[in-house]
């Protein structure tokens, strides 16, 4: 008889979310002693941290999802226009990065087409609703 294998390394870990860019993080192996302790998918990110500027993206969006309806969407151009007009396409991914944190912790979604995508797999445009409660 041949040697009885366990489940697939990781494959019954909770998934978690990146603390920085919101992106799902992927368990590896050399994390299976402190898996409970990783916050951060790479290096660049438990570098670069989340400072008061992705805290003020996080504050704009929602900001401006308070002024439109329930199920009004905002375009993440639209908050980084709003903060730095001469250079917003540079700020694209720290909002894109805001987004997804509040994705995580359940203040808003992610949608493309009007359907709620995976923030940490959506390629192209992306829209920015109010997170709808199920009831």
């Amino acid at each position: 008889m041949g040697r009885q294998r366990g489940p697939v390394a990781g494959a019954q870990r909770e998934p978690k979310i990146c603390a920085v860019c919101g992106r799902e993080i992927t368990w590896r192996k050399k994390w299976e002693r402190d898996w409970d302790s990783v916050k951060y998918c790479s290096d660049g990110c438990r570098r670069a941290g989340v400072g008061e500027v992705g805290r003020g993206y996080e504050a704009a969006i929602l900001e401006l999802l308070s002024h439109r309806a329930a199920d009004a969407t905002i375009c993440p151009s639209e908050v980084a226009r709003a903060a730095q007009p001469e250079t917003w396409r540079e700020e694209m991914e720290s909002v894109r990065q805001a987004a997804r944190r509040l994705v995580a912790s359940g203040d808003v979604e992610i949608t493309q087409g009007g359907s709620v995508v995976d923030p940490s797999r959506a390629k192209g445009p992306i829209r920015i609703r109010k997170a709808r409660k199920n009831s």
